[in-house]
Order: structure tokens, then C-alpha cells, then sequence
């Protein structure tokens, strides 16, 4: 069964459609105690469904937005998360159990690689959230991050209105605990060499950092306490750390502090003095970016999800790889300043000058020089900038293509890397994650070859003594998979496509509507300009001849060119509804944002209407 929903952009009262939600089907479970669930055995409660992917980066914000209301209706609502991958590495059921873990995912999850709960629920993006009423019937769909308030608001309708009724059942939920792991280093994410010769290492889910020495096994210090937080001093709190770069010594002498670490879900740079073990916030308001500045003061502007950073020097700061908004950032220490480095938020791959450049999920950072090589994990591809703030691509061709194969960079294929280093003499190490492999790019050559394989998700890699150390993040600890002299591999191993189901449209007129309905007292409020924004591109550019670009309004008419049977649409939308009460002088305002890379396949008869839910149910259906 397929929810097919056509919706319309509308501030009216939420109405609720009798849609009965289709059964959940996939491969296995997970966080049930290998018991398989069924949408009846859960009649009673509130079911909310996450369709989500570990690479996603909103997919990983929704689960930090949804842990309080998960414990606020513990005993009414059950979460589902519906594991529907990206890339091929995703759908390994070993690969999906690490990610649970490493997110700390504490509800159950359907593993469907197939995408076949996706399709009967017609989704269209990650993240998209699904609320099932106690009877069985949807009752509120969201795409993207912003939706808590939204969501409490339905959840607490729902509970009234089957309390009232006497169908809603209170009580524990179907999630089982798996089995406690215990590893000195758990997922760890980066590393960097200190100038004492020992390895600095983001212990990321024990949410601290760990100091080995050179050999990378022995513990000499532990900076944190292990639990969730975002405490300074000398018993500091992180949450999963990622990224750690080294001020120059200069630098470090006159600000305090001597490396800079990547807070990832706390949104916060930190910087650790390695003399006293004391952890400071060097920059981020602790509040994830969503809209407004991005330059001002470092304690004034908020981040999204920083995930790593290296000094550069022709910047004269700290480069962040601001994972969460597909953008770079600068922190400049001695300025104690924040400013946007290249990016414009919009996911993708887009060369040129850095103002102007498309990133994806940017993952990793090194300097060389003039360059500050980088890895945009989305687009599984390498790309670097130079000092003049131009943004090129080596390895990777979109959002929708990966693989396993070496040869020469335009043809070469990455999966979702999540590191880059620098060699002496300029080559470039990748840690191609999701191949579970070390690539080599060779700049003067332009051939992209392989030098260790069988690594557990290798997220980092740093060169010690000569030797390459490598952080196997999904086998827990630091290796070195490279031995002294060994020979290069040649792999030429399968592309591979992103496939979802596409969207049948026609040429020609093609009328795009994103659904938004504002959550009960609150209202699309314009008083302070436009509180929605829609951009719209295309993959070819070519195949868009009408519409394209950024507007205000969540309707638009777009042309499709005649001549194209595929493509692929990219749209970003947010929509900011606040307060409605007249009398709030200063109404409280909560941004949703969703991003969409919808297929399309195109067709003579197909429909002349493009529906996007970002948030709500309509009543057509």
C-alpha cells in the first residue's frame, strides 16, 4: 500500500485524514531483542516513524531533536527508526548495528535496504518523519529538521483525543538494550600528532578525547569524563568529538591553548590547553545554525555541526568543516572571530570561487601549503582550496555517484571517505570510508590508486614516524594497515548509483508546492520579512529552462525541457513560523528547513504537479 498525498501550501487548522499506515517491512531488526514488530502489536500507543540513513547528517540532527520527546511520552509513544540507505555500504545489517551504537540510537529500527516501508510511505527525503495514530492511521508527516514543536503539539492532541476515547495504552515500549561493548576506544573519529610525538585522538562515543602514545595503543591521558555534556575546566564534558587541529605554537602561546576541537553535537569549537588539560569554548553559541549571521564575534554566532578543523595558514585561522550546512567556516583565535569561508548551504558539487561553491557534508580537512585539501563525504568525493579562495574538484561526480575504483581522478570513484591527510612530496591520502579502504591521489599524475583495504570504516589518518596511522573508527581503535614498501593496488571495481524511486513528471510546466502547515498557535509571520524561502536547481543544469533560482514563496512554477527523460531536482526550503499573538511584542520564531534531491524521470502523460511535504497532513489523499 502506497500513501499517495497531495497536498498544498496552507496556514489553515491542522485537519487529520484517515490514512491507515501501512505495515513495516524490511530485512531485520534491531533494538528488539531480534523480535520482529508488527504495526498491531503496537496499537495503543503513538507510533513515530524515522526514516532516516547514518550518512545523513539531518538525519543524525533528527536524532538529537527527538530524544526529548522520547523521554517527555515514554510511556505513550514508540519511535521506529526505518534504516533506508544511501549508499551500498549502509545496507550491511553489521554496518547499520555500528551506527546504532554509535549514535546511540535507543529505540527499535527496521533495517530496509530494499526501500520497500520507504516506498508504501511514498518518502522522498531524509529525514522524514511519520506519526501514527494508536488506531493505525497517520496522522502528521515532517521532512527535514525544526519539528519538535510541531511534533509535541500533535503528540499531545493525539494523546488527549485517545485517552478521551479509552484506545490509548500506556506503558513500556518494544525497545530492547543490546548487550553493553567495552573498548578503551570506542568509534573513534580523528587524530593528530602532538609536538610531544604522541597521538591526540576524539574518542567520539565516550565523548572525550585520549592521548596514546606514538605506538597508538598506550593510554597516557584522558581529557573528559566520558559522559554527554559541555562542561569546561580540567573535568571537562563533550559530545561526540570529531575533529582536533594544532595551533601554531605562536599562536597557541598568546590565546591559551594549543589545539582546537571539533564539539560536533554540542555545535562548538573547544580549545584544550595540553599542559594543564584544561577545556575551554573557543567559539559557537552551543545552538545548532539553521539562519542568520555567519561572521561576528566567535561567542555570537552559532555552528552546525562541526566536524573538522585545520589550521591554515593563508586564512589565518582554523578551517571547520561545518558538515551541517554543507559550508566551511573560519575561526580566526587571535581575532577571536567566526566568518564563512566558502559554501553557500546549498548541497551539491559546484566549483569555483568559494562564496559561490556547492559542498556536501564536508567531512574532512589537511593543509598543504596553499591548499586546504577537503572531503565532501555526500558527494564521496576530494576536492581542495586554494589561497585565492577557489574551490576545485579532484575526485567525484554528484550526489548520486560512489564506488570502488582507481585510475585516473575523472573516472576514479570514492564512497562516503571521511579523512584526507598529506604526504611529503603532496600526495593525498583519503580515508575512503564506506570501501572500508586508504586511496592515494597523486596531484602531479592525476591517478588515484589504493593502498590498504579490509580497514572498519576508517575515518581519519596521520603520518607517524614515517608510518601511516590509520583511525579504524568501526573496529575501535588506531592501525596500521600500510606496511614500510608496500606496493600500490589497482582496483577497478564496480560504479554504483544512488537509486530511489524517481518522480514521474511532464515536460513542460511543472508546478513544485512544498507543504508547510504551522504547528497550533503559531503562524507564518512576514512582519519581519519573508519567512519562507525556496531554492531551486538541477541536475543537469539544462534540465530546468524555467524556474530555477531562490524566491520567497513555497509554490512555484518551473519548466522541465523537452529532450530530457531523467534528472534530478535539488530543493531547498524553510519556512520560519512564530508566535500568533498579537500581544507577544517579540514572537518566538522556530526555523524548519528541509533539503530534497528528488529524482525525476520524465514522461509524456506524466503529472504537470510536484508535491513536497516538509510538515503536515492535508486532507486529499
Amino acid at each position: 500500500m502506497n500513501i499517495v498525498l497531495t497536498p498544498h501550501v496552507t496556514t489553515a487548522p491542522r485537519r487529520r485524514a484517515r490514512v491507515r499506515a501501512p505495515e513495516l517491512v524490511g530485512r531485520e531488526w534491531l533494538n528488539t531483542g531480534d523480535r520482529e514488530l508488527k504495526l498491531a502489536d503496537l496499537r495503543g500507543k503513538l507510533v513515530l516513524l524515522d526514516f532516516w540513513t547514518f550518512c545523513c547528517i539531518n538525519c543524525l540532527h533528527v536524532l538529537d531533536e527527538l530524544r526529548p520527546l522520547e523521554a517527555e511520552f515514554a510511556d505513550v509513544l514508540v519511535t521506529i527508526g526505518v534504516h533506508s540507505p544511501k549508499f551500498a555500504h549502509e545496507a550491511e545489517r553489521a554496518a547499520v548495528a555500528a551506527a546504532v551504537e554509535r549514535y546511540a540510537v535507543e529505540h527499535p529500527v527496521l533495517n530496509d535496504p530494499e526501500l520497500t516501508t520507504w516506498q508504501n510511505y511514498a518518502v522522498k527525503a531524509w529525514p522524514t518523519l511519520v506519526l501514527v495514530d494508536p488506531e493505525g492511521y497517520v496522522v502528521h508527516v515532517a521532512a527535514g529538521e525544526g519539528h519538535l514543536d510541531a511534533l509535541r503539539q500533535v503528540v499531545s492532541e493525539v494523546v488527549a483525543e485517545h485517552e478521551a476515547k479509552g484506545t490509548l495504552h500506556r506503558g513500556d515500549g518494544p525497545y530492547v538494550a543490546p548487550p553493553p561493548a567495552a573498548t578503551e576506544l570506542r568509534f573513534p573519529a580523528k587524530a593528530v600528532l602532538t609536538p610531544r610525538g604522541t597521538l591526540l585522538v576524539s574518542d567520539s562515543a565516550h565523548h572525550r578525547l585520549v592521548e596514546l602514545d606514538s605506538d597508538g595503543e598506550t593510554v597516557l591521558r584522558r581529557f573528559g569524563t566520558g559522559e554527554r555534556g559541555r562542561r569546561d575546566g580540567l573535568e571537562p564534558t563533550f559530545s561526540e568529538p570529531a575533529g582536533i587541529a594544532l595551533l601554531p605554537a605562536g599562536v597557541a602561546a598568546r590565546v591559551g591553548y594549543h589545539a582546537v576541537v571539533a564539539d560536533t553535537v554540542n555545535h562548538l569549537l573547544r580549545g584544550l590547553d595540553l599542559d594543564t588539560g584544561e577545556v575551554t569554548t573557543v567559539a559557537g553559541t552551543g545552538e545548532q545554525w539553521r539562519d542568520g549571521e555567519t561572521d561576528g564575534p566567535a561567542d555570537g554566532i552559532a555552528l552546525t555541526s562541526p566536524w573538522d578543523v585545520a589550521w591554515w595558514e593563508p586564512a589565518g585561522g582554523v578551517a571547520i568543516a561545518l558538515a551541517g550546512n554543507h559550508t566551511l567556516g573560519l575561526f580566526k583565535p587571535l581575532e577571536n572571530r567566526l566568518e564563512r569561508l566558502a559554501g553557500t548551504t546549498v548541497e551539491g558539487l559546484h566549483d569555483g570561487p568559494a562564496p559561490e561553491a556547492f559542498f556536501a557534508q564536508t567531512s574532512g580537512l589537511a593543509a598543504d601549503g596553499d591548499r586546504l585539501w577537503l572531503v565532501d563525504s555526500e558527494t564521496s568525493a576530494l576536492r581542495w582550496l586554494d589561497a585565492d579562495r577557489t574551490v576545485h574538484t579532484a575526485v567525484g561526480r554528484g550526489l548520486f555517484a560512489f564506488g570502488h575504483r582507481d585510475g585516473p581522478a575523472d573516472q576514479a570513484l570514492l564512497q562516503h571517505p571521511l579523512g584526507v591527510a598529506v604526504l611529503p612530496g603532496g600526495q593525498v591520502v583519503v580515508a575512503d570510508t564506506y570501501n572500508g579502504a586508504l586511496r592515494r591521489y597523486d596531484p602531479t599524475t592525476g591517478e588515484v590508486s589504493t593502498l590498504a583495504s579490509d580497514i572498519a570504516e576508517p575515518s581519519d589518518a596521520v603520518l607517524v614516524d614515517g608510518e601511516l596511522v590509520v583511525v579504524a573508527s568501526a573496529a575501535h581503535r588506531l592501525e596500521r594497515p600500510v606496511a614500510p614498501g608496500a606496493r600500490l593496488v589497482s582496483v577497478s571495481g564496480d560504479a554504483h548509483e544512488v537509486r530511489r524511486p524517481p518522480s514521474v513528471v511532464a515536460p513542460g510546466r511543472l508546478e513544485l508546492a512544498v507543504v508547510f502547515t504551522p504547528p497550533a498557535g503559531q503562524k507564518l509571520d512576514d512582519r519581519y520579512g519573508p519567512s519562507t524561502r525556496l531554492e531551486v536547481t538541477s541536475s543537469p543544469p539544462g534540465l530546468l529552462e524555467g524556474g530555477a533560482g531562490v524566491g520567497t514563496d513555497l509554490v512555484r512554477e518551473l519548466r522541465v525541457a523537452e529532450g530530457f527523460t531523467e534528472g534530478v531536482l535539488h530543493v531547498v526550503a524553510q519556512a520560519a513560523s512564530c508566535t500568533d499573538d498579537p500581544a507577544v511584542e517579540h514572537p518566538v520564531c522556530k526555523l524548519a528547513r528541509q533539503d530534497w534531491g528528488v529524482p525525476i524521470r520524465v514522461e509524456k502523460d506524466g503529472p504537470d504537479r510536484l508535491p513536497l511535504m516538509m510538515g503536515g497532513l492535508d486532507e486529499a489523499i
